[in-house]
């Protein structure tokens, strides 16, 4: 599949509005399910329904790969979904003034562009100035949506920290993904990513004891149907577009997602579930669609074949022959 700009526009669009809805979704379906065992139930049917439309499109073969590639692909599966989103699920369960709100869950996830840009410094790579101050002017705009407003509620720390840390294990994962032998296919690497994350999801649930005294009967039906939106929007459809990103745009621009997604979890949460949006909302949202217009205009997809032809290791680190995937 060629990765014109048109097809890297769409693939984004479809990770900027899907997955800012998953906030939303998470949170409804952790109020009558266990949080890391309905984040395993999500990809491990995510992974089976891809694992057979591959097999029965291309054949008995459209799964094998070599142990250097499976390897690869469940580290970045673990990185990605059981720290990544199993700690963001996690923080957004429990009761009232423990559970963190789904916008500020998005809010925070805000930080991946930032870590991804350190992470890519840190290797010998040097992103553009403007790259720097896009994702700088970013991280501003989060600071402001995110500052205490006067009011007496406050945002649950532990919760708060465990997004963060969630947030760094999503750029690792990210960033190795260019870095690590994966799968040429990318929605082969999306069925072992998966597949990973949920035996690590289900491990962790177990041993967390979430199932001791579970029982089907007692999930709610927008429980299900919130579930049951995560895994078609959220894990097949999103999360598959975002790993052929990773593989055919530069990661500055596919990251962007981070600052985009927070601002659909804010209007979703004023529609649907009654949120004000207050003036620093509207400042905090305004900056960091600045910072996203600056980081989009460096790093858009453009120029991308230019710049690989002449520089070392790029942003995603994948060889020029992924431009014709």
């Amino acid at each position: 599949m060629t990765a014109t700009p048109a097809l890297v526009w769409t693939a984004l669009l479809l990770v900027y509005l899907l997955w800012g809805s998953t906030y939303l979704g998470i949170r409804i379906a952790v109020e009558t399910m266990p949080p890391l065992a309905s984040a395993a139930a999500r990809f491990a049917v995510a992974a089976l329904v891809l694992a057979l439309v591959l097999r029965i499109r291309r054949g008995p073969g459209a799964l094998r790969v070599d142990r250097r590639h499976l390897a690869s692909a469940g580290l970045v599966g673990l990185l990605l979904l059981a720290g990544g989103n199993g700690l963001v699920v996690l923080a957004e369960s429990g009761p009232p003034g423990v559970a963190l709100p789904s916008g500020i869950a998005a809010l925070l996830v805000a930080t991946v562009p930032l870590l991804v840009v350190l992470l890519r410094s840190a290797t010998g790579d040097r992103p553009r100035i403007w790259t720097f101050a896009g994702v700088s002017l970013g991280f501003v705009g989060l600071v402001l949506l995110v500052l205490p407003g006067g009011g007496t509620d406050a945002v649950p720390l532990a919760g708060a920290l465990t997004v963060v840390a969630g947030a760094a294990s999503w750029s690792i994962g990210s960033f190795l993904s260019g870095r690590l032998p994966m799968p040429a296919d990318p929605f082969v690497a999306t069925v072992y990513e998966m597949a990973a994350g949920a035996v690590a999801l289900i491990l962790l649930s177990a041993g967390r004891g979430e199932l001791r005294d579970f029982h089907p009967a007692q999930v709610s039906g927008r429980s299900w149907l919130a579930l049951g939106y995560l895994m078609v929007a959220g894990s097949l459809v999103a999360f598959t577009a975002y790993v052929w990103l990773l593989q055919n745009a530069p990661l500055s621009l596919v990251s962007t997602y981070a600052y985009v997604n927070p601002a659909v979890a804010v209007a979703l949460g004023a529609v649907l579930a009654a949120e004000p949006i207050t003036g620093q909302v509207l400042l905090g949202g305004a900056v960091i669609v600045a910072g996203v217009a600056l980081v989009v205009s460096t790093e858009r997809p453009g120029r991308r074949a230019a710049s690989r032809s002449d520089a070392a290791p790029s942003a995603v680190g994948t060889a020029p022959e992924g431009l014709r995937r």
